[in-house]
């Protein structure tokens, strides 16, 4: 897996560009990796209403838990499905509207210096092995691209939004995925 232009090339990777985006005010400061979760509806897998929002194009009379998304523009740059596929919405070097109102370190607005990953899943459904692992290829990856990001400057959406957001919960396990993402920062497979 590379990174060319901002947009991730590899096996099980596909792109859709989210009109849900914007420049950043600083296109060198990508200094945070922000991973949340999503599922529509809440605890369905595998189907295309994850794509449909982040594209604008979500019929919300579909399904009655789709009524507050009326209107709703909202993108990452990321997602990763059960099985491990991913599918990327916004160029890294863009801003994706994923942080909402957020501080982190002391500076508010995450979305301008962020990337934002969401895992499909709940908050206490259990991950799979394969998004651990695409997650860490992916955030490796990115910690070589961008050298203001690193490992310490990975966190959830409930770190830099806790008064409104609980993801990526409590089913996410910080330590396995940190030493996957250790194993794929020490391998060579990771091409700039």
């Amino acid at each position: 897996m590379k990174i060319d232009a901002g947009w991730l090339h590899g096996d099980d990777v596909s792109c859709l560009v989210s009109p849900h985006c914007d420049d950043r005010p600083d296109a060198q400061d990508i200094s945070l990796l922000v991973v949340h979760n999503i599922s529509l509806p809440a605890g369905c897998f595998g189907r295309s209403y994850i794509e449909a929002l982040f594209m604008g194009m979500l019929d919300c009379h579909v399904h009655p838990d789709f009524a507050d998304l009326a209107g709703l523009r909202v993108s990452a740059h990321v997602l990763v499905r059960r099985e491990g596929e991913v599918v990327q919405f916004v160029p890294f070097h863009h801003r994706a509207w994923h942080a909402g109102v957020s501080t982190y370190q002391g500076r508010s607005g995450c979305n301008d210096f962020s990337i934002g990953i969401e895992l499909e899943g709940t908050d206490t459904w259990v991950y799979t092995y394969a998004q651990y692992q695409r997650l860490a290829e992916i955030a490796a990856l990115l910690c070589q691209h961008y050298p203001m990001l690193s490992p310490q400057h990975i966190v959830g959406h409930s770190d830099i939004a806790p008064d409104r957001k609980t993801d990526p919960g409590e089913a996410f396990d910080w330590v396995h995925f940190g030493r996957v993402l250790a194993d794929c920062l020490d391998t060579s497979e990771i091409v700039k």
